[in-house]
Formats: structure tokens, C-alpha cells, sequence
């Protein structure tokens, strides 16, 4: 559900505003009303690239950290603003002489490379040879192209022939004009003893750059922290003094915020404690109110998910635990095999006691979710590809396993449960925000199709009614429809509601039908996922076929790994794409959700 929000207005005497901002800080809960964009403000961008550089550094420094078997960082040192980003900019300066390093040095290697075809020679002999009035030309060609007509005319010398490549020297005078066909490669300025060295200096200084970085990954990591959090004080307090109006020539300073309804009390009495005034205000349509989403321990689980799409807006119903329920059944109907599941659940509990606070929630929602593909996949009889209808200790209760059929059936059955939910959900959401006279014709559909679904498809699933009672359902959805046309739009006359009740049921019975054959899908993934544990258990066995016992359970136990580990992943990425798609398509569709809310982020020290 949505925490209810109270809206206040502020108003400070200007040389207590810095008091006043303190104090809100402090207390953490408003957040503030946004009256002008923070990223136009140049101010405000300076200080977000700042952060995105310290953040960038950290990052780099966590990497080295990370390599370490066991350390303890160095703790953090205040600096001021100026101090800070002086230390940022030596650490950017030696990972920008770095990379400059490592250019160098892959330039170096290639030089190398191609020196190496031509020998270890010295270049000094050569500019004796031109102080002689002799000059030395270096070429290449195609083997096929070289002509040893070139040996007797040029002093030609092939030093390498590499890949049909021949590699020669020309040895001239200097005021002779070389005519062969052949390419002059441009050649290093050094000779291969000169760049070994210079490549080996260049690499030193490579490995003293990491050696400092380590150091300064132990010793700066903490400080760089604190600065990323003063940043984003900083900012944080300018954004509040930007979303300012000032008064009565900027005397006093007003600043409107959002509480939710927990903490007004609490702001309130120490508000009061200081001396500064504040005014409650009427919440309107036009205000964008702040987000907080407030749900039980199971449904805030799926929070994350909801906040995939879009929050709510503040006038809308939260959506996550209307569909949290379904999304952990999709999930399991999706994965398809107990056995997967069980080792989804093993995992996530073994790393629950591992992990930091903050991911422990994931891994929760994920236990949730092996629980409900155990229980799903051995209800369709799939465990680790095993087909458990087929297993000879289970003959006496393989009747009691879903077939296909069932579980086309239950694919539909749960769609169709999803869809006139999400109506529900949707006519209660209009009577909430517009009155009890707006969502009449919203219920009356709602009547309609359910009586419509009891009337036709309970015969479908051999569930007979008396005639009596399909006779009710017909009058009831008659009466729906009689509704849903003349009342579909309080206000309008008759003729415009009629025409407006025929576009309506167009969309509505197209809709239904669209949506509900997508629920199929829960069916034919889950059905794959079991199919294709099925396959690799047979192809461990017939390819192993006619090996001796030691190395058919190794190839067995290779291929079992790889293709259930496979099948595993395809599975997972699979149970989770498509339940998405149904919750944020098909259920919000009909759920009429409308999205767009902006998180609550309230004003506090970081």
C-alpha cells in the first residue's frame, strides 16, 4: 500500500535558514517539493560530475581491493572540499599515466614483433655505411615477387621469409635510384635491443603504478567515501536552497516538503521546539506527491519489481500485493521442474547468511520463488527431467499428477482469474478516485463477464449447472450489459453512452480473448523447461551407452552437469522474463495502472 503523505509549507527568517536546513537534515524526513529542474543548475552539475569522478575512482579502488586475500583499510581522514579533490585528481593522474603507460607499451611490443624479422642489428653500423656514401633500404614483397636479378643489381639480401613474405635489404649508393617492385616498410627508430629495453623500463614503470595504486586503494578508500557522502551533502543542501522561493525581498525563505503521515507528528513537536513556522496544506490534484511504498514482509519482497515498471501514482492503488501472489505461481508454472527448485531454494538459503543486509531481500524473494517451482513441478511430475508418472515406486499415485492437458487448462483458468481480478481491482481504484456513480458501469462489466465465464466456460471444464442457474447468469449479464450501456459515462445523454458501451464491449471482448491466450505461454515454457531436463537425461545415457562403468558415469556426470546447468539457466531467465510481461502487460492493462509516481527521497545527511 501507499503511506498517506501530509504536504507543508515553511517559512524562515533568511539568517536562520542555515539553522533550519540543519535541523532538517537532521530529522531526515521531508522531502522536498521540486519547483525547478536541479540539473539545469550549472552549480548542481558540477557537483554530480564530481561525484561521478570520485565514484568512478572508488569503483577502480574496490577492483584492487577485491584481489587482496586479507587487509584492513586505512581509516578514513577528514579532508576538506579542496583536499578531497586534490587527492582525486593524483589518483586520476596515475591511472591516466597508466593507460598513456600501457600504450606505450603495446606500441612497443608490436615494434618488437617486427623487428624481430629483421634481426638484432645495429642502426649505428648503418650510419656508418652513409657516412661512406652507401645508403641501406629496407623492403618487402610477395616470395613469388622477388626477383634475383635484384641480389646482382641492388645488393639485395633476403634476412627473413615468413609466410611467402620475403623480407630484404638493399645496399646502395646514396645517389642511386632503386627501382624494384616491392614495398618500403616503416621502420622503428631503435633497434631490437633498444626496444626490449625501452619495454622493459615502461613495464617497471607500469608494475610501480600498480604497486602505488594498491596502496592508495588501502589507504584513500575510506576518505574517498566520506567525500562522495560531503558531495552528496553539498548537494543535496543546494538542491533544497534552489527549490527555495524567497519573500519579501528575500528576507524570508518559504520551502514546501512532503512527511508521510507517521512522522508529521514527531516533525512537527520539534519544529514547534525550535521556532520555526510551518503551515500544513491541502493536498490537490496537480501535486506530484512522493512515493513511499508501505506492504507486509511477503509482499514487500516484490517491491523491486514494481518498481521496475513505475511506481504508483498517489492516487492509485500500490500494485505489489495484488500481484505478488500470481507473479510467485507464474514463476513456478514457468521453472517447471521441483528439482530445479529445490536447488534454487538450497542456494539462496546457503548465501542468505553470506550476503550483505541489503541483498538478503533478493534472495528471500527468490526462496519464495524455488518454493513455489518445487511445489508446482512436482505437482506436473518433472523432477531434474525425471518424468516421476513413469517411475515404478510412484505407479499407485501417478494419477494424481497434472497432465497437459490440466496444465493448459489451469494456464488459462489463471489468466482469466488475473484479468477480471485486475478489473476488480481497477473499478475499486475509480470508485476511490472519482466516486461511487463513475465506476457503476466499471462493476457492471465486471458482472458480465464473470456470469458469462460461469454460463459457458464451467461446462468446458465438465462442471454442469442446472438450467436454472445458467438462466441467472444470462439475466445477470443482460443486466450488466443494460448498465454498462446507458450508465458507462454520468453526464452524457443516452445516445453517447450507448455509442460508447458498443466501443467498449468491442474492446473488451477482443482484449479478453488476446490476454487470455497469452497465459498459455506459463503452460508451453514450463512444459519446455521439463522437456529439455528430459532430453539431456537421455542423451547421458544413450551416448554413454557401451562404455565400461568408470568412464560412463564420468561422460555421464559431464553431461548431466552441463545440460541440467544449461536448461537451469534458460529456465531461470525464462520464469522471470515472462511473469514480468504478464504482470506489466496483460494485469496492469486491466488493472488500469497508470504508473509515474516519484520516489519519496527525503532530505538527510548521507
Amino acid at each position: 500500500m501507499i503511506t498517506n503523505m501530509r504536504k507543508y509549507a515553511f517559512m524562515v527568517y533568511h539568517r536562520e535558514y542555515d539553522s533550519f536546513l540543519a535541523k532538517l537534515q537532521e530529522l531526515g524526513v521531508i522531502h522536498i517539493q521540486e519547483v525547478r529542474p536541479a540539473l539545469e543548475d550549472t552549480n548542481l552539475q558540477l557537483i554530480l560530475s564530481q561525484r561521478k569522478r570520485v565514484n568512478d575512482v572508488l569503483r577502480s579502488l574496490k577492483k584492487l581491493n577485491e584481489k587482496k586475500q586479507a587487509f584492513e583499510l586505512s581509516p578514513e581522514r577528514e579532508l576538506d572540499k579542496e583536499q578531497g579533490l586534490a587527492l582525486l585528481a593524483q589518483i586520476e593522474e596515475m591511472q591516466e599515466r597508466k593507460i598513456q603507460l600501457q600504450t606505450v607499451a603495446a606500441s612497443l611490443e608490436k615494434e618488437i614483433d617486427f623487428m624481430k624479422i629483421w634481426g638484432d642489428f645495429s642502426y649505428s653500423d648503418i650510419h656508418k655505411l652513409h657516412e661512406a656514401g652507401y645508403k641501406v633500404t629496407f623492403f618487402t614483397c610477395p616470395s613469388s615477387k622477388f626477383d634475383p636479378e635484384w641480389i646482382d643489381k641492388y645488393n639485395a639480401i633476403e634476412v627473413n621469409n615468413i609466410q611467402s613474405v620475403s623480407y630484404f635489404i638493399t645496399i646502395t649508393k646514396s645517389d642511386e635510384v632503386i627501382d624494384v617492385d616491392a614495398e618500403r616498410p616503416k621502420m622503428p627508430d631503435s633497434g631490437l635491443a633498444a626496444l626490449e629495453s625501452n619495454l622493459n623500463q615502461v613495464q617497471d614503470n607500469i608494475i610501480q603504478i600498480d604497486a602505488d595504486m594498491e596502496e592508495r586503494a588501502v589507504a584513500d578508500y575510506n576518505t574517498l567515501v566520506l567525500l562522495d557522502k560531503n558531495l552528496q551533502n553539498e548537494f543535496n543542501v543546494a538542491n533544497v536552497r534552489l527549490q527555495t522561493e524567497p519573500q519579501a525581498n528575500d528576507k524570508l525563505m518559504m520551502l514546501e516538503g512532503w512527511v508521510p503521515d507517521e512522522s508529521a507528528s514527531s516533525l512537527e513537536k520539534e519544529l514547534e521546539r525550535s521556532g520555526y513556522y510551518f503551515e500544513l496544506m491541502d493536498i490537490t490534484e496537480e501535486d506530484r506527491v512522493p512515493i513511499k511504498l508501505r506492504n507486509n514482509k511477503f509482499t514487500a519482497l516484490y517491491e523491486p519489481i514494481t518498481k521496475m515498471f513505475a511506481l504508483p501514482k498517489y492516487s492509485e492503488f500500490d500494485p505489489t500485493p495484488f500481484f505478488a501472489p500470481f507473479f510467485m505461481l507464474f514463476f513456478g508454472l514457468c521453472f517447471g521442474d521441483g528439482g530445479y527448485g529445490l536447488i534454487m531454494l538450497l542456494v539462496c538459503t546457503y548465501f542468505k547468511t553470506r550476503v550483505p543486509k541489503d541483498y538478503k531481500p533478493f534472495l528471500s524473494l527468490f526462496q519464495l520463488f524455488g518454493l513455489s517451482a518445487i511445489i508446482v513441478g512436482t505437482l506436473t511430475g518433472s523432477f531434474f527431467g525425471i518424468t516421476l508418472a513413469e517411475v515404478p515406486a510412484l505407479v499407485k499415485v501417478k494419477d494424481y499428477f497434472l497432465t497437459t492437458d490440466n496444465l493448459m487448462t489451469i494456464s488459462i483458468v489463471l489468466g482469466l482469474v488475473q484479468i477480471v481480478f485486475g478489473k476488480i481491482v481497477a473499478a475499486f481504484q475509480t470508485k476511490a478516485q472519482k466516486g461511487v456513480k463513475y465506476s457503476v458501469a466499471s462493476f457492471a462489466w465486471i458482472f458480465v463477464i464473470v456470469a458469462l465465464l460461469c454460463a459457458f466456460g464451467l461446462p468446458m471444464l465438465d462442471i454442469h449447472l442446472p438450467d436454472v442457474a445458467v438462466t441467472i447468469f444470462y439475466v445477470i449479464a443482460g443486466l450488466g450489459l443494460l448498465i454498462a450501456f446507458v450508465y458507462n459515462t454520468p453526464g452524457k445523454n443516452i445516445f453517447m453512452n450507448v455509442g460508447s458501451g458498443l466501443w467498449v464491449t468491442y474492446n473488451t471482448a477482443s482484449g479478453l480473448l488476446g490476454d487470455t491466450l497469452s497465459y498459455i505461454r506459463l503452460f508451453a515454457i514450463g512444459l519446455t523447461g521439463a522437456i529439455l531436463g528430459g532430453v539431456f537425461n537421455t542423451l547421458a545415457i544413450d551416448l554413454t551407452d557401451g562404455l565400461h562403468i568408470v568412464p560412463r558415469i564420468i561422460c555421464m556426470t559431464l553431461i548431466l552437469v552441463f545440460g541440467h546447468s544449461l536448461n537451469f539457466a534458460l529456465c531461470t531467465i525464462s520464469a522471470l522474463v515472462h511473469p514480468l510481461r504478464l504482470t506489466f502487460v496483460e494485469y496492469y492493462k486491466n488493472a488500469e495502472f497508470g504508473g509515474g509516481g516519484k520516489e519519496y527521497t527525503p532530505f538527510k545527511k548521507a
